[in-house]
């Protein structure tokens, strides 16, 4: 099957759509998605997005971004992330996101771990939920966007360092497939020709690769092993950060997390003596150290955060969510400590973009967690993910709006492509999965030695 447009968004969060909202409204724009919509790490994120508030606090946001990333952060990044926010915030309300607001209507801050001062807009401990939701209504109204669920890139088509399209695999239930008797794998998918002068990749992260995660299982980091088959640039790989808290349980699967703003509020870890062991509120890496190291000295599987000290009807209105699931797993937070331990959650690095998020291949982009900008630099200060997402994303719409009438594409090109070795995405999927671990592997070694 052969499928033509202007501009390709391979994943629906707040990247892929806040992209699609904001490229010209005469492109006629395809958003891919491996699975449902709303099943992108985006729609998991708990605790909020940080805004500039004042020029006051230009200078302490920027430090305390900075100090988060270990001074490794590129600092025009940040600069440009930062100054950014205000507008943006704007943008959302203006889509109808709600954020918590004071008696007087005023927007409600919170604070997180490794912030000097509250900075971060929330909505419940749902933010990611509020923001991402509004946007996919709002693309969903678009004329010019059409959505594919469960319809999974497994290759770019590239012609001279110019991007030219995906290859994509439709599930069965994906209207991309259901409509036509292309090319099938030997999974009964179908190998899908998707055409176009603009590609923008916004899958998510690599959660999917380790045992356990916050992300979404099938977020594998797929766009990595097509960067290095292709020779595209790839920075820091081996930055991949640990949340400090995700609920503990023996059950397999993705970790529920426990948003950084519960410990922002005043939530404190604990021993099994319950003796508080670290400063809850240090930077997300330093707080993960400090509990593997409590639990290797103490021979636990977990340790335990303790909601004592936040009153009962903030922790029912404020962390909603994390009490709901909580009293589901068997524990009451406002009555009695919860085991929590460290999971994979975020990857600071990625493929390598600049400032517009254009990658090292000609006409193709890469937003939200898949890019690195450098704005996290080794370690991600929370709350920064949503915002940075956002300002980079519309950046890249901006830029391909700009250049797109002298884009180079071929409508013969994909007349050529050999479809036959798509047919076993396992093996290649595999293969990608091999390539991506050994890339942060080596990445690793350089870093241990500089």
């Amino acid at each position: 099957m052969r499928y033509k447009s202007d501009v390709i968004i391979v994943g629906s969060g707040v990247a892929g759509l806040y992209c699609a909202l904001k490229l010209p409204s005469d492109l006629a724009i395809t958003i891919i998605t491996k699975a449902d919509p709303e099943e992108c790490d985006s729609w998991l994120a708990q605790g909020g997005i940080c805004v500039l508030r004042n020029e006051e606090d230009y200078q302490a946001y920027y430090e305390d971004t900075l100090r988060a990333g270990h001074y490794e952060n590129d600092r025009a990044s940040v600069d440009i992330m930062i100054r950014s926010s205000q507008e943006l915030i704007e943008d959302l309300v203006a889509y109808g996101v709600d954020f918590e607001r004071d008696e007087n209507g005023e927007l409600k801050y919170t604070r997180e771990g490794a912030h000097s001062a509250p900075r971060i807009l929330f909505h419940q401990d749902v933010t990611g939920k509020e923001i991402t939701s509004t946007l996919l209504d709002q693309v969903k109204k678009l004329p010019n966007v059409t959505i594919f669920a469960h319809a999974t890139m497994v290759d770019i088509i590239e012609t001279e360092g110019h991007c030219q399209g995906v290859i994509a695999l439709a599930d069965p239930e994906s209207p991309l497939g259901l409509a036509s008797d292309g090319l099938m794998t030997n999974d009964g998918r179908e190998i899908c020709i998707m055409e176009a002068p603009e590609v923008v990749w916004a899958c998510g992260g690599i959660g999917g690769l380790y045992e356990h995660s916050t992300n979404w299982p099938h977020l594998t980091g797929d766009a990595l092993g097509i960067a290095l088959q292709h020779g595209i640039r790839l920075r820091d790989p081996d930055y991949v950060q640990i949340h400090p808290t995700t609920l503990y349980t023996e059950e397999k699967g993705r970790s529920f997390l426990i948003s950084e703003s519960v410990r922002g509020e005043g939530g404190i870890l604990l021993n099994d003596k319950g003796e508080r062991f670290v400063d809850e509120l240090q930077p997300r890496d330093v707080v993960s150290q400090a509990i593997f190291a409590e639990m290797e000295k103490t021979g636990a599987k977990h340790v335990w955060l303790s909601m004592e000290n936040i009153p009962e009807e903030e922790i029912k209105d404020h962390f909603r969510n994390i009490y709901e699931t909580c009293l589901k797993a068997g524990y009451d937070v406002t009555k009695e400590p919860i085991p929590v331990v460290p999971a994979q959650h975020y990857f600071m690095g990625g493929v390598d973009v600049n400032s517009d998020s254009k990658t090292s291949m000609q006409q193709l982009f890469a937003v939200g967690e898949t890019s690195c900008n450098g704005v996290h630099g080794a370690n991600r200060l929370a709350s920064n993910s949503l915002l940075e997402s956002l300002v980079f994303a519309k950046r890249a719409a901006v830029r391909i709006g700009k250049e797109f009438a002298d884009t180079k594409f071929d409508p013969d090109l994909a007349d050529s492509i050999d479809l036959a070795k798509y047919k076993d995405p396992a093996s290649l999927f595999a293969a990608y999965r091999e390539s991506i671990l050994a890339e942060i592997e080596r990445t690793k070694k350089i870093h241990e030695h500089q």
